[in-house]
């Protein structure tokens, strides 16, 4: 691929706490190096797409838990810019997901340090200051797909130059090289065409992250 090529944005917005969404954001960072495009992160959150929603008790723990993530995210790409969150968002997921690590204050600390942003960020977890902020990033991913689905959600360029949005991919574990490319062009194609919504099965194995 062309490295000069003019690159099509493309927009992902994620929970750190989705282990699907993570396996998913593995998978776009591999089409950038086979497809012309370039990837922006945003913020959602499982937490607010929950909220008023019956979950089981369990569900429903773990999301009291998410929140302290994503307002931390917010409160990073306030301070910094949006673009801080594709690094953010790695040493997020690289510790909840790949290390197995407990959402609270200190994993975000320690995330936030990873890529040498401030570690008093943290307190953000616990604060609501941020809230409204990540309402509207929440919304600004969700409401073009609607709620009956969950994250990853992604926005690109259609076949016909106009913007889509989705939910998905689902995979596991996370295409490389040109199997990207080729997972990234069909779903480009089913999702820029009119009418179509929905392509799936059951799932048999859970997230792999290798």
């Amino acid at each position: 691929m062309d490295p000069m090529a003019e690159r099509d944005a493309v927009d992902m917005w994620f929970d750190p706490a989705c282990p699907w969404a993570w396996v998913t954001s593995r998978w776009l960072l591999e089409v950038e190096k086979v497809r012309p495009v370039e990837v922006s992160f945003h913020v959602m959150s499982l937490s607010v797409l929950n909220e008023g929603r019956e979950v089981p008790e369990q569900y429903a723990e773990a999301m009291k838990r998410a929140w302290g993530p994503v307002r931390v995210c917010i409160a990073a790409a306030q301070r910094y810019g949006e673009k801080v969150l594709r690094d953010l968002y790695t040493a997020f997921g690289t510790r909840i997901h790949l290390q197995k690590q407990e959402m609270n204050r200190e994993l975000c600390a320690a995330a936030l340090s990873d890529v040498d942003l401030d570690p008093a960020l943290a307190a953000a977890a616990d604060s609501t200051e941020y809230d409204e902020a990540l309402r509207a990033s929440h919304h600004a991913g969700m409401d073009p797909v609607g709620f009956d689905v969950g994250t990853p959600v992604i926005h690109a360029p259609g076949p016909d130059g106009k913007k889509v949005a989705f939910f998905g991919p689902v995979v596991t574990p996370a295409p490389k090289g040109e199997a990207a490319g080729r997972l990234w062009d069909g779903v480009l194609l089913v999702a820029g065409t009119p009418g179509f919504y929905e392509l799936k099965r059951t799932r048999e194995v859970g997230p792999s992250f290798d």
